[in-house]
């Protein structure tokens, strides 16, 4: 079994470890994946860092190396699944601060209907709920069931990640559509993926309200969005 070199002792993640983490969890067991982690989160790097800077860019390598024909699809796929599996396990050891984050908000996060690879909202969804809110997450979701969720529960944020720009076609009649049916008149539409940080005024034109480029800055992103549009309800009542 390859064994990962020691990290040096810093409190961010440095590009090399994401390049050595793509390779390791195509190979080894999540429990070693999850080792290899533990060692990062000894050194002080916080837990939505590694996160956002590491299993997420990792995410997005490993599709890479898929693309470019440098490995097959099921070494990505088992290599996703330990990813996840990670995720799940070290945001579930930090509660959620209620005290400080958006109590009471409620967030669903879905990937665009039809697209395959849902990592994205997997990280994005715990970020948030280790801030406060309270989140779900729909997967590999078709059109309807996301529109039918939106008119059942009230969310305050609606947050779509894209893949493949092969989506973005249809993307503003999804969003036209999920205003017209939520149960919150004031819902906020956010677009995430890598077609937006390559353009982000896509977001605009899909008639979004935002987009970020890492879940941290989705976060920043949509306490605004919130809280703008809270300041306005209050105006007006």
């Amino acid at each position: 079994m390859p064994e990962a070199a020691s990290p040096e002792i810093t409190e961010y993640i440095d590009f090399a470890e994401v390049e050595a983490l793509a390779p390791l969890v195509m190979q080894v067991e999540a429990d070693s994946v999850l080792a290899y982690i533990e060692s990062i989160l000894a050194r002080g790097v916080a837990v939505d860092t590694v996160m956002v800077d590491l299993l997420a860019p990792t995410a997005r390598l490993l599709g890479e190396l898929w693309e470019d024909d440098r490995c097959d699809f099921v070494d990505v796929t088992m290599g996703l699944w330990r990813l996840q599996e990670v995720v799940y396990e070290i945001a579930g050891r930090f509660p959620a601060d209620r005290a400080h984050g958006m109590r009471g908000h409620r967030a669903l996060f879905a990937s665009m209907p039809g697209d395959q690879h849902n990592f994205g909202t997997v990280v994005v969804e715990e970020v948030f709920r280790l801030d406060g809110w309270i989140t779900d997450r729909l997967s590999e979701v078709e059109t309807a069931d996301l529109l039918k969720r939106v008119s059942d529960d009230w969310f305050d944020i609606v947050g779509l990640t894209i893949s493949c720009d092969c989506h973005i076609a249809r993307l503003p009649s999804i969003i036209a559509a999920l205003r017209s049916v939520s149960r919150n008149p004031s819902v906020c539409v956010m677009v995430g993926g890598r077609v937006f940080s390559a353009n982000p005024q896509l977001a605009v034109q899909s008639g979004a309200d935002g987009t970020a480029h890492d879940a941290k800055v989705a976060l920043k992103v949509a306490v605004e969005l919130v809280r703008e549009r809270e300041r306005g309800a209050a105006i007006c009542n």
